[in-house]
């Protein structure tokens, strides 16, 4: 169980890393103009994507295997406010990993209509997601 906990923070770690760099690579993307600089980053964001898909989809597996061992082992475990808020934002995070997605998407065909201000902004929702998700894990306030 310590295992699943320790490798779940991991990849929850791993995760993030792509959640808060690729939208600071959209930043810079924005302002490319030369052929080279946009391939450069096009080549960027789909590495740095691939990566964030994988320690995504390994943090959900294992906080999935996780919430199954507490179900089964502490009766009312679901029932806890906390654990729905927390479940609730890590939903916001897929949806916001999803979003990541096409907007790489969207730089690689040359379809972005965003500015460097707007994903400057863009960047800022998964640290306050983080910080939230953090707060209810710990402290555990309702």
């Amino acid at each position: 169980m310590l295992w699943l906990k320790a490798l779940h923070i991991v990849f929850v770690v791993a995760w993030f890393a792509g959640l808060f760099y690729l939208p600071r690579l959209f930043v810079y993307h924005v302002d490319v103009r030369d052929e080279p600089s946009h391939e450069r980053f096009v080549l960027m964001e789909r590495r740095l994507l691939a990566i964030t898909h994988l320690g995504g989809l390994l943090a959900l597996a294992l906080g999935t295997t996780l919430l199954v061992w507490w179900v089964r082992h502490a009766p009312g475990y679901l029932q806890q406010g906390w654990l729905h808020a927390k479940l609730a934002l890590v939903a916001l995070l897929i949806a916001y990993h999803a979003s990541m997605a096409h907007f790489v998407r969207c730089f690689r065909e040359r379809r972005n209509h965003r500015s460097s201000r707007w994903f400057r902004v863009y960047n800022e929702a998964p640290a306050l997601l983080l910080v939230a998700v953090v707060v209810l894990v710990v402290l555990k306030p309702f």
